[in-house]
């Protein structure tokens, strides 16, 4: 079984009892309380540059000697840092000892110079995840979803800044996912959306079921 544990906003990792992996680790106000040297992690994943998601990346990675896994400018960008890294680029992908991991699109905006916001398709403990990073919706999800028929997809539903509940509902019939897990909301005021409702708009319209998953819980998926 992987166990999913939802830090917030887009902050999560999924284990397989023997390997971590750590995605967009923004600690800032999660309700656990935890810090970096709490976190215990292999890989980390980081779809783009702006502070609520490359988080505590780095001091994360140097207390864990974890691999940082993005794009070519971040990767580039943690070396400097002392950290180790790993570059894909859009399009790309690469088998690690976990498994293979293919970079997407996000339409979004990189927050370092030369660079774009991405996403992750991630082969790990026999399940194919998506996850989406911040993103509006666009046409080629569906594309990812043929490619790489997906067990879960992670989909942000805060709007403002990435894509709304109606959106993401859209997204989540493009990728038919077996099952859709919303991120990226209620962190603040301007996200604040209404999960319970995306569920229901998602299984009403798709095919996918949708697990909506409190702040500081964990899940075996």
């Amino acid at each position: 079984m992987t166990t999913f544990h939802y830090i917030h906003h887009s902050a999560f990792t999924l284990s397989d009892g023997k390997t971590t992996l750590l995605f967009d680790p923004y600690l800032e106000g999660n309700g656990e309380h935890l810090m970096p040297y709490d976190i215990k992690a292999d890989y980390i994943f980081v779809s783009h540059y702006h502070g609520d998601h490359l988080g505590d990346a780095y001091a994360i990675a140097k207390k864990n000697n974890a691999l940082i896994i993005s794009t070519a400018e971040i990767a580039h960008d943690a070396e400097q840092h002392g950290v180790r890294a790993h570059a894909l680029h859009i399009g790309g992908s690469h088998r690690f000892p976990f498994g293979r991991v293919i970079i997407t699109p996000a339409f979004h905006g990189s927050g370092i110079a030369g660079g774009h916001a991405c996403g992750f398709v991630v082969e790990f403990d026999g399940k194919t995840f998506y996850f989406a990073g911040d993103t509006s919706l666009f046409g080629d999800m569906e594309l990812i979803g043929k490619l790489h028929p997906l067990d879960y997809a992670f989909l942000p539903i805060g709007d403002n800044f990435t894509m709304g509940p109606d959106s993401a509902a859209c997204a989540a019939k493009l990728l038919n996912a077996k099952t859709v897990i919303p991120i990226h909301y209620n962190t603040w005021p301007i996200i604040n959306q209404d999960p319970e409702a995306f569920k229901k708009k998602v299984e009403s319209t798709t095919s996918s079921k949708v697990l909506v998953t409190a702040p500081g819980s964990s899940t075996e998926l």
